[in-house]
């Protein structure tokens, strides 16, 4: 009996172990194929900063918290660029049916982000993000640092806040 104590507890540190280490894994921006506005295929492993951080904003034109933070996005976007050089990357996952209303939705709102379709909602699965809208921060070496799921007055603060850890740690390297 003393034997299969010690066994179990060896075996429940090694699975304990085993999930801390893959949960230190860096995550990657995984390939998978989108769209930009005008219809062109783009590979999101492409996605990149030159070095700096950016973010990656799943979202709808049926959703209304989507819309709400990408106007509250874009309200403080051209400072958060000034300030830290971050880069927003929005994909809308409008199906077929309704992708085709994205871009004169996003123009008329005069939203400045990239902005790309997931139609199939490919990338979404692969990035394994939930309902949106659904936010992840890469840092410049494409690595994904942080996600956040909903939004709520208030959230654009702590992503801001996330990317200022961001660009100070690397100022100290």
């Amino acid at each position: 009996m003393k034997h299969l104590k010690k066994l179990f507890f060896l075996t429940v540190l090694t699975i304990i172990s085993l999930n801390i280490s893959s949960a230190q894994e860096s995550r990657t921006i995984p390939s998978a194929k989108v769209k930009n506005l005008k219809g062109e295929t783009i590979d999101t492993k492409t996605f990149m900063n030159d070095g700096k951080p950016f973010v990656i904003c799943f979202w709808a034109t049926w959703c209304s918290p989507c819309v709400i933070e990408q106007n509250t996005l874009n309200e403080v976007y051209e400072k958060w660029q000034e300030e830290t050089g971050v880069k927003i990357i929005s994909v809308s996952i409008d199906d077929t049916r309704s992708s085709k209303k994205v871009a004169p939705f996003v123009k008329g709102r005069k939203w400045q982000f990239e902005f790309y379709l997931d139609e199939n909602s490919s990338f979404k699965r692969a990035m394994n993000a939930g309902h949106p809208p659904h936010s992840f921060l890469v840092n410049g070496k494409g690595e994904i640092v942080w996600e956040h799921s909903g939004f709520a007055p208030g959230d654009e603060e702590v992503l801001y806040s996330e990317i200022k850890k961001l660009i100070d740690n690397k100022t100290e390297d």
